[in-house]
C-alpha cells in the first residue's frame, strides 16, 4: 500500500479526501495534518464531520499531526490547504521527496507544474521531469483545476475536434464550494450572489492550459478564449453551468451529443474513474444538482439541453459534484494516474 497523508484534513475538502481514501485499494491513510491547535488531538475530536456519511472508523482515533514533512511518514500527500498557505507548505513536501496531489490553486499556473484532468491531458505529466530538474527536488507537485473548470473542460475535450473558437459560460455554484463557513446563511437563503472572488479568472486561464499542447517541455495554451460569469446559489452540492460555444466546423446539436456519448478515455483501471466521464440526459429539465450530482459516485459530469444557438452557436447545460469531481475526487484520480505511470 502507498502511504498517504491529508493536508487540511478537517475542512470540507479534507473530509472528502478522508471519505474517498478510507478503504482505497491503493492508498492507506497514515497521517492527517491540520492547524497547530488541532495537532496532537484525535481526529474525531477536532473534525466536525459534515458529510452525509459516517466518519470512517480507521481515522477516528488517529492523532492529528503538524503540517510538516518531518511529522509525516508518507509517499504522497493530498492537499486541501488554503492557497496562501499551500504555496510554501507544498513546496516543502516536494523538497522532502514527497508527491503532492493538490486541490489548492497556488501552483496551478506555474509553467512546470502539471494542471491535470486524467481524461483530458494525461500527457502533461511530462512536466514532472521538467519541474524536478528546474527546482532540484525529488518530489513533485501535481494540481487539479478549479471545481467549475474541471466539469466544463471534461465536456469540452470531446468537442476540440470541431475547432473551438470561443466559449461563454455562466455558472450557478453550490455553497459547499466556499467551505462550511464561507457563505453566511443570511446571505444565501432566498438569494443569489453574482460574484465569486477569482473564480472567473481561474476558469478563463486554467481552461486554456488544460486543453493546450505539451511541446518541448512546456504547455502551449489552447487557441481560443473563454468568457466566464460565476454566481453562488442556494444549492448544497453540485455546480451547474450554461455553456455557449462556437466552433470552426459548425457542429450540429446531434454532432455534439454523439461526441459526448462516444467520449471514452479508457481509465477503467483507475479505481476512482467513473464508468462514463460524461452522461447525457434527455429530459428537458435535466441535469439538476439534487438528482444528478452523485452520478458515477460523484465523478461523472452530466449534460443536457444540447441545442443550437444564434449564429451557429451550440448551447448546453452541464452539472457535476463540486467537492468530489471538482475537488477531492479529482486529486485522488490524479494520484491514481501517477501510480499507473510509475511516479509512485
Amino acid at each position: 500500500m502507498i502511504k498517504a497523508g491529508i493536508l487540511g484534513a478537517t475542512g470540507n475538502v479534507g473530509q472528502r479526501f478522508v471519505q474517498m481514501l478510507a478503504g482505497h485499494p491503493w492508498f492507506e491513510i497514515t497521517a492527517l495534518a491540520a492547524s497547530e491547535r488541532s495537532a496532537g488531538k484525535p481526529y474525531e475530536e477536532v473534525a466536525k464531520w459534515r458529510l452525509d456519511t459516517t466518519m470512517p472508523e480507521e481515522v477516528r482515533k488517529m492523532k492529528v499531526v503538524p503540517t510538516k514533512p518531518e511529522a509525516m511518514d508518507v509517499d504522497i500527500v493530498f492537499s486541501a490547504m488554503p492557497a496562501e498557505e499551500a504555496l510554501k507548505v507544498e513546496a516543502d513536501f516536494a523538497k522532502a521527496g514527497v508527491i503532492v496531489s493538490s486541490n489548492a490553486s497556488s501552483w496551478r499556473m506555474e509553467k512546470d507544474v502539471p494542471l491535470m484532468i486524467p481524461e483530458v491531458n494525461p500527457e502533461h505529466l511530462g512536466l514532472i521531469d521538467v519541474q524536478r530538474k528546474k527546482r532540484k527536488w525529488d518530489g513533485a507537485i501535481v494540481t487539479n483545476p478549479n471545481c467549475s473548470t474541471i466539469m466544463m473542460v471534461v465536456t469540452l475535450k470531446p468537442l476540440m475536434k470541431f475547432g473551438i473558437e470561443n466559449i461563454h459560460v455562466s455558472t450557478m455554484q453550490a455553497v459547499s464550494g466556499a467551505g462550511y463557513e464561507g457563505v453566511p446563511s443570511m446571505a444565501i437563503v432566498d438569494n443569489m450572489i453574482p460574484f465569486i472572488g477569482k473564480e472567473e479568472e481561474k476558469m478563463e486561464s486554467e481552461t486554456l492550459k488544460l486543453l493546450g499542447s505539451l511541446e518541448k517541455g512546456q504547455v502551449r495554451d489552447a487557441p481560443f478564449w473563454v468568457s466566464a460569469a460565476c454566481h453562488r446559489v442556494a444549492v448544497l452540492d453540485g455546480h451547474t453551468m450554461s455553456v455557449w460555444l462556437r466552433a470552426k466546423k459548425n457542429p450540429s446539436p446531434e454532432d455534439v451529443r454523439k461526441a459526448f456519448e462516444k467520449f471514452n478515455p479508457k481509465l477503467s483501471d483507475l479505481p476512482t474513474s467513473p464508468e462514463k466521464a460524461i452522461i447525457v440526459r434527455d429530459e428537458p429539465d435535466r441535469p439538476q444538482p439534487r438528482l444528478d450530482r452523485m452520478q458515477g459516485n460523484g465523478m461523472s459530469v452530466s449534460v443536457g439541453r444540447i441545442r443550437a444557438g444564434h449564429d451557429n452557436a451550440i448551447k448546453y447545460v452541464l452539472m457535476g459534484h463540486n467537492t468530489i469531481r471538482g475537488a477531492a475526487g479529482a486529486s485522488v484520480l490524479n494520484a491514481e494516474l501517477l501510480k499507473k505511470k510509475g511516479f509512485l
